[in-house]
C-alpha cells in the first residue's frame, strides 16, 4: 500500500498536533488548566528526543528517555529549595550528559532533551503541590507526544527512510553539478574555487547519505524486511556506487580543459554530467511524491553522442587528420576511463529505472550496514574514556555547559536574593533556558544562534503580551498555545528565530492559562534573554577561544591517515577480487566522513577570517589536496569490476609499492624531514620501474590505469606533508 506523498516536513508535524489536542481538550473539559505549561513542556521535550527508528526500537527509546527524564527532573525538585544543591545538580547534570553524547547522535539527542528537562522542571515547578507531580506531569506530555509519534510511524513507517533517500539523491545532484564544472573550458584558469565548492558538497552527500544509512539500519535490524526497506537499501548501493565513480579522477582537469578547449568531447562530457544531476533531482522528487522514476531518454542520446565524438577524435587522430585533438595512448586512455566511469553512472540510473528488483533479502557482506552508533556498554565506556581530555571538543564543550549552567544559577539566585527581577514570571531561569539552548559547540554557530534568538525572542514577547487586549477565552488562549507548539517544531530545524518567536508565544500563552497576568512581562522576558546569550557568548568566545587551530591540525591529520586505510583496503578488493565488503565500506566512508570534519572545520573558521588569517588559506588547500587525494584512490576502487589479476612481474610489483604508499599515506603526518625524503625517492624508483614494465606487459591499458593512479597519488605526498608539517610547527611554537 502506497501513503499519501506528505513531505516529511509535514508528517514530522503531526505526533505534536495529535499530542497538543489531547493535551488541550483535557485540560479544557477537566479544568486542569493549572497543568497545562508542564504537560506541554512534557510534549516539547518528547518532540526534542524524537528519533528515527522501527516500532521496537522507538519503544526502546522511549523506556530510556523516559528513565533519563525521571533523574534529570527529580534531581532538580530534590534541589529547588536549595541554591548550592541546585547549583551543583545542574553543574553536575549539564556535564555528564553534554559529554554523554561523544557516544553519538542518539545518545547526543536524548542527552540535549534530558538537560533541557531539568530547566524545564523550574520553569513549571509549584512549591504547593507533591514534590513528584511536576516531574510526573512532564512525563505525561513526553508519553503523549511519543504515543502519537508511534502512531503516526505505523500510517507512515517507510516515509522517514524514503525522504532521507531522496535527499541523498538532491545532495548527490548538487555534487554532480559542481563536477560538471569542471569541464568547463572557459574555466580552466579559475579551477581553485570550483575544488574548494566540490569539497563542500562533498560534505553534503556523505552527511546524508549517514543519515539514510541510519535510517535503514535501524529498519533492517529484524529478520523480516519489507520490501520497500530492500528497494531503499537497493537504491543506498547505487547511490554509494554513483558517488564513488563521480568523484573518482583520472585526469588533471586544469590541463584537461586547456587542451579540450576546442573539442566538442569536453562540452558533451559537462553536458552529460549535467543531465545525469538532473536525473538524480527527477528521482528524488520521485521519491518524495512516490511515484514511479522514469529515465530521461536524453541521457542515454547523451551516452551515445559522448562515445561517437571520442571515437570521432581518435578515429582522426589515428588517420594524421589535420585541425584535431593531438590525442597521444596515454591521454586516449585516461579520457576513455573517464567515459567509462560517467557511462557507467548513467547505467546506475537506468537500473533504477527498471522497476523489476533483485531480490536482496539475505544477509550477505553485500547487503549488511554496519551500525551507526555503539550499543554495547563496552563500547560506550571505551568511547567516553577515549574523549575524556581537553583535546576532545566534546569534552571541551562538557566543561563549558556546566560553567555556563553554573553561572546561570548564581545569577538567578543573585536576582532573587536582592529582589531585582520580582515580575519575572520565570523567576529568572528563563536566563538558563536561554543559555542551554544558545551555547553551542563552537563560536561561529554560537554566534548565529545568539542573534536568531534575540530576534525572536523580542518578537515573540512583543506579539504575546499584547494578545490578552483581546479578551481571550480559555479556548483561544490552548487554541494559540497548541499552534505556536505546532509552528515550533514545524521551523526548529531550519529557522531557529521563527522557532524562537513561536515557543515564546507558547510560553506567555502557558502563564495566561495559569493565571498569571503576562502583560508586564516584557522587559523580564528580554532582559532575560540578553543576559542567557550573553553568557553563551562569552564562554564560547574565551573558553578555548583558539580551538579550530587544534582541531584543524588533528582533523587533517585524521583525514590523510584515513586516506591511506582507504587506499589499502582498495587494494584488497583489486587484488581479491570485488566482494564490495562492508570493510571496504566502512573503509571508503571513514575517507570521505574524516573529509567532511575538515570542511566542517574549514566552515567554522570561516567566520572569522580576520582572525584566521593565513591558516584559513592554508587549509583550504590541505583540503583541496585532501580531496585530490580521495579522487585518485576513487578512480581505483572504481577500476575494481574491471580489474583481472595474474601472477607476472607488473602485478607482483604494483601491489608491493601500491601497499608501500598506502602505509606511507596513513602515516605521513609522523614521519620526520628525512624518514619522508627517503621513503619519498624509493617510492619514485619503484614507480620509475613500473613505469619500464608498461610496454612489456599483455594488459597494458590495465597496467597503465593502475601506474597512472599510483603516480597522481603520489605526486600530492610532498605537497601534503608540508601542509600538515605547518599546522604541526605552528602549534609547537605557539606553545
Amino acid at each position: 500500500m502506497k501513503t499519501p506523498a506528505i513531505a516529511s516536513q509535514y508528517i514530522n508535524t503531526f505526533p505534536v498536533i495529535l499530542s497538543c489536542s489531547v493535551v488541550s481538550l483535557l485540560v479544557y473539559v477537566y479544568g486542569l488548566s493549572h497543568y497545562f505549561s508542564a504537560l506541554m513542556l512534557g510534549i516539547i521535550a518528547g518532540g526534542l528526543v524524537d528519533l528515527d527508528n522501527g516500532l521496537t526500537g522507538k519503544i526502546k527509546n522511549l523506556f530510556y528517555t523516559l528513565l533519563a527524564f525521571t533523574v534529570s527532573s527529580l534531581s532538580v525538585q530534590l534541589t529547588y529549595h536549595h541554591p548550592v544543591y541546585l547549583t551543583l545538580a545542574f553543574t553536575g547534570l549539564a556535564f555528564v550528559f553534554t559529554f554523554s553524547g561523544a557516544v553519538g547522535m542518539r545518545f547526543r539527542t536524548i542527552s540535549f532533551g534530558t538537560l533541557a528537562v531539568a530547566v524545564y522542571t523550574t520553569l513549571t515547578h509549584d512549591p504547593h503541590a507533591p514534590l513528584y507531580l511536576n516531574s510526573l506531569l512532564i512525563l505525561i506530555g513526553t508519553m503523549a507526544y511519543s504515543g502519537a509519534a508511534m502512531l503516526v510511524h505505523m500510517v507512515f513507517p517507510h516515509r522517514p527512510v524514503q525522504e532521507s533517500m531522496a535527499n541523498a539523491f538532491e545532495q548527490l545532484a548538487n555534487y554532480l553539478d559542481n563536477k560538471a564544472e569542471l569541464f568547463n573550458p572557459d574555466e580552466a584558469e579559475h579551477l581553485e574555487p570550483l575544488h574548494i565548492r566540490l569539497a563542500m558538497a562533498n560534505t553534503q552527500v556523505i552527511a546524508a547519505f549517514n543519515q539514510v544509512r541510519a535510517a535503514l539500519f535501524y529498519r533492517m535490524r529484524g529478520q523480516h524486511r519489507h520490501p520497500r526497506t530492500v528497494r531503499m537499501l537497493r537504491y543506498y548501493f547505487v547511490a554509494q556506487d554513483i558517488h564513488e565513480r563521480s568523484s573518482s579522477s583520472h585526469i588533471h582537469y586544469q590541463q584537461f580543459a586547456q587542451e579540450m578547449q576546442y573539442s566538442d568531447l569536453i562540452f558533451r562530457i559537462r553536458h552529460l554530467m549535467q543531465l545525469q544531476a538532473n536525473t538524480a533531482r527527477a528521482l528524488a522528487n520521485s521519491l518524495r511524491h512516490n511515484q514511479d522514476f522514469q529515465l530521461n531518454p536524453q541521457l542515454e542520446r547523451a551516452n551515445q553522442g559522448a562515445k561517437r565524438s571520442l571515437h570521432h577524435h581518435l578515429h582522426l587522430h589515428d588517420s594524421g587528420s589535420l585541425n584535431t585533438v593531438a590525442f597521444n595512448e596515454a591521454q586516449a586512455h585516461r579520457i576513455q576511463r573517464l567515459l567509462d566511469n560517467i557511462h557507467h553512472i548513467s547505467h546506475q540510473f537506468a537500473h533504477l529505472a527498471n522497476p523489476h528488483t533483485e531480490d536482496w533479502d539475505t544477509q550477505t557482506e553485500q547487503t549488511r550496514l554496519q551500525s551507526p552508533e555503539i550499543s554495547n556498554v563496552k563500547g560506550v565506556l571505551s568511547s567516553l574514556k577515549a574523549q575524556f581530555t581537553v583535546q576532545s571538543p566534546v569534552f571541551r564543550h562538557a566543561i563549558r555547559m556546566s560553567l555556563i549552567t553554573m553561572a546561570c544559577c548564581l545569577i538567578i539566585y543573585a536576582l532573587n536574593v536582592f529582589h531585582l527581577k520580582d515580575n519575572d514570571l520565570s523567576l529568572g531561569f528563563w536566563i538558563l533556558l536561554t543559555a542551554v539552548f544558545v551555547c553551542q559547540p563552537n563560536y561561529s554557530a554560537t554566534k548565529k544562534r545568539l542573534i536568531q534568538r534575540i530576534v525572536g525572542t523580542v518578537g515573540g514577547v512583543l506579539v504575546g503580551t499584547a494578545l490578552p487586549i483581546f479578551a481571550l477565552t480559555m479556548v483561544h488562549k490552548l487554541a494559540i498555545a497548541s499552534l505556536a507548539t505546532i509552528l515550533f517544531f514545524y521551523f526548529r530545524t531550519n529557522k531557529h528565530s521563527y522557532a524562537t518567536f513561536f515557543i515564546t508565544i507558547q510560553a506567555l500563552m502557558g502563564f495566561s492559562i495559569m493565571g498569571l497576568d503576562i502583560t508586564g512581562f516584557f522587559g523580564a522576558r528580554v532582559l532575560d534573554t540578553l543576559i542567557g546569550t550573553s553568557l553563551a557568548g562569552l564562554a564560547t568566545y574565551f573558553l578555548w577561544p583558539d580551538w579550530q587551530y587544534v582541531s584543524l591540525d588533528k582533523t587533517a591529520r585524521q583525514a590523510i591517515h584515513s586516506n591511506g586505510v582507504y587506499l589499502s583496503a582498495v587494494l584488497n578488493e583489486l587484488h581479491d577480487g570485488m566482494s564490495d565488503d562492508v570493510r571496504y565500506r566502512v573503509a571508503r566512508r571513514h575517507s570521505h566522513d574524516q573529509a567532511a570534519a575538515l570542511s566542517s572545520v574549514l566552515s567554522d573558521m570561516s567566520s572569522e577570517p580576520e582572525k584566521h588569517g593565513t591558516r584559513l588559506q592554508e587549509g583550504f588547500f590541505l583540503l583541496k589536496i585532501n580531496y585530490s587525494l580521495i579522487s585518485y584512490i576513487s578512480a581505483l576502487g572504481a577500476y575494481r569490476d574491471k580489474m583481472h589479476n595474474d601472477h607476472g612481474a607488473f602485478n607482483t610489483q604494483f601491489y608491493a609499492t601500491a601497499q608501500q604508499l598506502a602505509q606511507m599515506l596513513s602515516h605521513l603526518a609522523d614521519l620526520s624531514e628525512h624518514d619522508f625524503q627517503a621513503a619519498q625517492q624509493q617510492l619514485q624508483t619503484q614507480l620509475n620501474q613500473l613505469q619500464q614494465q608498461l610496454e612489456h606487459h599483455r594488459d597494458e591499458q590495465q597496467n597503465r590505469t593502475l601506474w597512472q593512479q599510483l603516480h597522481m597519488i603520489h605526486a600530492l605526498l610532498p605537497q601534503c606533508y608540508q601542509a600538515l608539517r605547518l599546522p604541526h610547527n605552528e602549534h609547537v611554537q605557539a606553545a
